[in-house]
């Protein structure tokens, strides 16, 4: 008697879902990294074997279903583009600073990891900024460890130290070495020493950050086109993003609707790397003559073994072309000896990287 195909086939594609699921069981808890941004928000997983990484903006909109009359959410970059009127953007600080932002926080990273198919057996680590704000890295906490993932484990470690652990090697190496590390975040910038693992001398500066050189380029645009243009902060950050180079900036145009009608199309010299070039002074300023300064006078021999070693950049404004080399040619002349600057391929995903291969040597 010759079997029934439909039935074979079915057969065959249950012994192959039993086994798929076998395979994931068997593979034990999925090592995720986190690292929730003041505007974007990355999270790296492994699934299949296959390392995944979700970047996207850190926001959510909502709005109710014409039909059932129930609440809908929209996260990241859908979410700003078809609602940019009412969407919101609940770490703009840096962390949530209170109940209500906690919650939106929360329900953003929720449609996150149910967007991406996180299961609950998750290993979870997550980069937390150095900033001295109890109720916020609270608040922080509970978005992460309530949330429906990371059943296996919740940790949390310094965003810095995630982030080098991508440009110091393929593993861990990070944590068996006495090093520095820069953030150049958008919200703050911070800077701490690490020995192995151990955060030595962490310091925050509110008043370097890629927010304020955002404000500083739409001011700029205003001034070099003789005020003909007025560009918000969104615009200025993506004119940042895309444009910004230190080795081979290139003027650029764009064009925008003027209110009575008709277009105007402008050029931009001047406005984007004069605010850059500032930022980097002012960072060097900041690490060379309080960080450093604070560094050697607490913890001599790490001060003298870290500066041995390349200063490890992180952060968003770490990823602009050239800014590496500038960063280490300047703070070498300000501390009148040689140093070495490094960074990722791409630090804006490092601590998400470094978070996700803390997991996995967790859950070993």
């Amino acid at each position: 008697m010759t079997d029934d195909p439909d039935e074979s086939a079915a057969t065959d594609t249950d012994d192959t879902a039993t086994d798929e699921n076998e395979a994931e069981e068997s593979a034990g808890p999925t090592p995720v990294g986190v690292k929730l941004g003041s505007t974007r928000t990355v999270l790296q997983y492994v699934r299949g074997g296959e390392v995944e990484t979700v970047r996207t903006l850190t926001c959510l909109a909502t709005y109710e279903d014409p039909l059932t009359g129930d609440e809908q959410v929209l996260f990241g970059e859908q979410a700003a583009q078809e609602y940019p009127d009412t969407v919101k953007y609940m770490l703009r600080s840096g962390l949530p600073q209170d109940d209500e932002s906690a919650d939106l926080a929360a329900k953003f990273f929720e449609e996150v990891v149910s967007a991406e198919g996180l299961d609950e057996d998750s290993a979870v680590v997550y980069a937390i900024p150095t900033i001295d704000n109890e109720p916020g890295l609270r608040n922080l906490n509970r978005v992460i460890e309530q949330s429906s993932v990371g059943d296996a484990l919740v940790r949390s470690f310094p965003e810095s130290l995630c982030g080098s652990i991508p440009a110091l090697g393929d593993d861990l190496e990070a944590i068996d070495e006495v090093f520095a590390a820069v953030n150049m975040g958008s919200t703050n910038l911070e800077a701490s020493a690490y020995r192995h693992g151990e955060q030595l001398s962490p310091f925050v500066s509110g008043a370097v950050t890629g927010n304020e050189v955002d404000r500083k380029i739409a001011n700029a645009v205003e001034e070099e086109t003789q005020g003909r243009v007025n560009i918000d902060l969104t615009t200025a950050r993506e004119y940042k993003e895309t444009h910004a180079d230190f080795d081979a900036f290139e003027p650029f145009t764009d064009v925008i609707q003027q209110p009575g009608g008709g277009a105007h199309e402008f050029t931009i010299e001047r406005s984007v790397m004069e605010p850059l070039d500032d930022y980097v002074d002012d960072a060097v300023d900041e690490v060379a003559n309080n960080f450093l300064s604070q560094l050697a006078n607490d913890h001599m021999k790490p001060y003298q073994l870290a500066l041995s070693k390349p200063i490890v950049l992180t952060g968003g404004m770490a990823c602009i072309p050239g800014i590496v080399d500038v960063f280490e040619e300047r703070l070498s002349m300000e501390l009148d000896r040689e140093v070495t600057c490094i960074a990722a391929d791409r630090p804006d995903l490092a601590p998400a990287e470094g978070a996700r291969r803390i997991a996995e040597r967790l859950i070993e």
